[in-house]
């Protein structure tokens, strides 16, 4: 399975995501939030960052169900989706990841055929694996 690839600049991203912290990269001087971490904002050119913490809630912009998997390793685990959430406080900033039944479910549990774009969904982080997300409960 894959796991994460950590540089300096997004190395703070999975820490916190161990802490079950949703973090994302802001700069210090203008205030944009920015994902993925980059050493410089794209807004103001500044190298001042800090990390913020964002509440895990968004809404599902986009998602594909991979058929076949592209990695062999997946094979086993299909269909299964990958999603595109649009943060709550941070619209601009997109986030990939998978819906899941629960957290700690399978990759598959969620079936395809139930996905809406604009369903709201609350991050589910489990150590070092990439994000998982939950539709939101009202």
């Amino acid at each position: 399975m894959l796991t994460p690839v950590t540089d300096a600049d997004g190395a703070p991203f999975w820490r916190y995501a161990v802490q079950g912290e949703l973090r994302v990269q802001a700069c210090a001087d203008c205030g944009e939030p920015r994902f993925p971490p980059r050493p410089c904002c794209p807004h103001c050119q500044s190298f001042a960052s800090e990390w913020r913490r964002m509440s895990g809630r968004g809404r599902i912009w986009s998602y594909v169900v991979p058929h076949p998997p592209l990695l062999p390793d997946y094979a086993a685990l299909v269909p299964y989706n990958v999603i595109l959430v649009e943060l709550a406080e941070a619209p601009r900033i997109r986030m990939v990841g998978n819906l899941v039944t629960e957290p700690g479910a399978p990759l598959g549990s969620f079936p395809a055929d139930r996905i809406r774009i604009g369903a709201r969904v609350q991050v589910v982080l489990d150590g070092d694996r990439l994000p998982q997300w939950v539709l939101e409960r009202p």
